[in-house]
């Protein structure tokens, strides 16, 4: 145009790009909390916090598994790798029964927990059969399979109960019945008393004490009123205490509580050399498999007390970080109870979280010297496939539940998958003149998608 040098017109000269913002003077720490906040609130982060933080708690103990146990194989007369080969096949059937579950529908779990728990009960009474049930460390709680292959029932009680439990409690809650306190505790205090009663005939308080705090989640999560929750915690509070008093085994372990001397008769060995575990490992440890308590010092180094082993090898930041996941698994089961409006998931999804977090705080604070030693495995970690495959399979609900989410599902299918076929219905790259998808456009299409769940 005549008197343009640029050749555009006046009004095109005229635009202008608008100015850059300036630096921003927000404190960074308040920068850094909010975009936590918001990657907290992402739909999808309960399933990656359940599915990465347990397959990292697996993988991490079948390291320490067998880093602990090499020890006690060899004591035993056999190959140093011989616990590790059996948590491994343990682990990959449980993988096995984690997919399973994860891709189950919720009407199959409901449909599940009546078998479930028939089976745990008969396997439980079994237990109980001379010549069928057999007793470890003074327990008779674990029947033979053949060969070095052993089973134990009662684990697969706290799933039964977990799954049972929360069906009983979503179908009340449907004909609203809960508000009266004889269908809240009938008939579910009663299944629960007899499971106890079971595993206390053969002598194992440890798993009695994870199935009560199962109880004590269903009822809260049912919204038992005070009064209610007071007399049944001042009932089972009042049995534990009469269990307790009445065998002088458990008496001596009450008394080890923050003991530093293994006193008379060595009563305290255990507790307080895994005291001295980990005193010894230190901020960063002495190193995979440089620990000296397992050297015939610790007792049961592999299981119940593989948290010491953990300290003495991996120092303060291993313990943190094994802490710290058992942290984001709770938050993650948490979040994924309070998040749904199917009463069946609430209740399942808080039996779960009660279950594997309570189980971590006991194995860990009797590690520590604050709790008494009760014999329970940490979850996921410790060596024992009968306690792994029960809660690998509870794993695999949360991980449904958390799948089953209206926000999750919302962002699960918005994604396109990187290879094979697409999925029916996605909308295909944009492309450019020379055929090129043009990925930037993908990426601005995905991001201002709208996200019913704020997620960025």
């Amino acid at each position: 145009m005549p008197g343009s040098r640029t050749g555009r017109a006046p009004a095109q000269r005229a635009l202008r790009r608008p100015a850059a913002p300036g630096p921003s003077h927000e404190n960074p720490l308040l920068r850094l909390y909010t975009r936590a906040r918001r990657a907290w609130d992402r739909p999808l982060t309960a399933y990656y916090l359940i599915l990465g933080g347990s397959l990292l708690i697996t993988v991490l103990g079948l390291v320490m598994v067998y880093s602990a146990s090499q020890i006690t194989a060899l004591q035993m007369s056999l190959p140093g790798s011989y616990f590790f080969r059996k948590q491994l096949l343990a682990a990959v059937i449980g993988a096995g029964l984690l997919y399973a579950a994860s891709r189950m529908p919720v009407k199959l779990h409901r449909a599940l927990a009546y078998p479930i728990l028939a089976g745990a009960v008969f396997l439980m009474a079994l237990v109980q059969v001379p010549g069928i049930g057999m007793a470890v460390n003074g327990n008779q709680n674990w029947i033979s399979l053949g060969g070095s292959f052993q089973i134990q029932p009662s684990e697969f009680g706290k799933l039964a109960l977990v799954l049972w439990g929360a069906d009983l409690l979503a179908r009340k809650q449907d004909k609203k019945l809960l508000t009266q306190w004889k269908h809240m505790l009938v008939p579910l205090v009663p299944a629960a008393f007899m499971l106890l009663g079971l595993i206390m005939l053969g002598g194992d308080m440890g798993t009695a004490i994870i199935v009560t705090a199962i109880l004590f989640g269903l009822l809260w999560l049912a919204g038992a009123p005070t009064r209610l929750f007071a007399g049944v915690l001042a009932v089972a509070g009042l049995l534990g205490a009469l269990l307790i008093a009445s065998n002088s085994n458990r008496m001596a372990r009450l008394a080890c509580i923050g003991a530093t001397d293994p006193g008379p008769n060595d009563t305290c060995w255990q507790a307080v050399h895994g005291i001295y575990a980990l005193a010894s490992g230190g901020l960063f440890g002495s190193g995979l498999g440089a620990s000296v308590e397992k050297w015939g010092q610790l007792p049961e180094a592999h299981t119940d007390f593989i948290f010491a082993v953990t300290g003495e090898e991996l120092g303060l930041a291993g313990t943190l970080s094994v802490l710290a996941l058992f942290a984001a698994l709770g938050y993650a089961g948490i979040r994924v109870a309070g998040r749904t409006e199917d009463p069946f998931v609430r209740y399942a999804a808080g039996g779960v979280t009660t279950w594997i977090t309570a189980q971590a705080v006991i194995n860990i604070g009797a590690v520590l010297g604050l709790l008494p030693i009760a014999g329970v495995p940490l979850p996921l970690f410790s060596y024992g496939g009968s306690a792994l495959l029960p809660t690998m399979f509870a794993i695999g609900l949360l991980i449904a539940f958390a799948r089953d989410e209206p926000a999750a599902r919302a962002a699960l299918a918005m994604r396109q998958p990187r290879f094979g076929r697409k999925r029916a219905g996605a909308p295909g790259p944009v492309r450019g003149r020379t055929g090129a998808p043009r990925r930037w456009n993908t990426m601005r299409r995905r991001a201002s998608a709208v996200r019913s769940s704020g997620e960025r």
